[in-house]
């Protein structure tokens, strides 16, 4: 009678045999085929592409929302992080006030002190807020707590509603504070066959 020590090896040994004469997961001469999964469609890239460009506007969706739902919206959704009347609070800062202080040495950060154009805010609130959910406000959502921020600034009145075209049309204070970054490296050209050296190198 065998031992069970003796039994398990045999075992051991036959399944080994076995794997190795039916060409198993230790087969080196079979050839590996890449998982490359599927196409992508356009319309499967549309949920993707969110892009603002926030000079002029182009890439903002439908949809408006009003200053007071945007109060609403801020209470339920921005307040824990931001504060009251986003004054500051357990994780950020101020977001409003402080315009002009970039002239200064004592700069405050704020939507109105910072943001050259109106859409960033809005690019900003949809790609990234709130921070325990990203992505998941609505386009109305997203327009109306811009909308609440530029009126905490002074930037737009109380009955202000923001859509792709008021939101653009807003004049931000410090839009004519920066300046083109003219260094030849930020004007590169991709390149990826045939490529000229690098300047200074050989």
């Amino acid at each position: 009678m065998q031992s069970a020590k003796t039994l398990c090896l045999s075992l051991s040994a036959t399944f080994l045999l076995a794997a190795c004469a039916s060409g198993g997961p230790a087969d080196v001469n079979k050839p590996l085929s890449p998982r490359l999964g599927k196409a992508v469609t356009e319309q499967s890239l549309v949920a993707w592409n969110i892009d603002v460009r926030t000079t002029d506007g182009l890439g903002l969706p439908t949809g408006s929302g009003s200053v007071a739902a945007g109060k609403l919206v801020y209470e339920a959704q921005c307040i824990a992080c931001h504060g009251v009347d986003a004054k500051g609070g357990s994780m950020f800062g101020t977001m409003v006030g402080g315009i002009g202080s970039f002239k200064t040495n004592a700069r405050v950060l704020t939507v109105g002190s910072m943001y050259p154009y109106a859409p960033v805010l809005f690019d900003y609130v949809r790609r990234s807020m709130p921070l325990t959910a990203p992505q998941s406000l609505t386009n109305e959502e997203t327009y109306a707590v811009s909308a609440y921020l530029l009126y905490l600034n002074g930037l737009v009145p109380a009955n202000a509603v923001m859509n792709r075209d008021t939101l653009t049309a807003v004049r931000m204070p410090n839009r004519d504070g920066f300046m083109v970054d003219s260094r030849p490296d930020t004007q590169a050209v991709r390149c990826t066959s045939n490529c000229p050296p690098i300047s200074g190198q050989r």
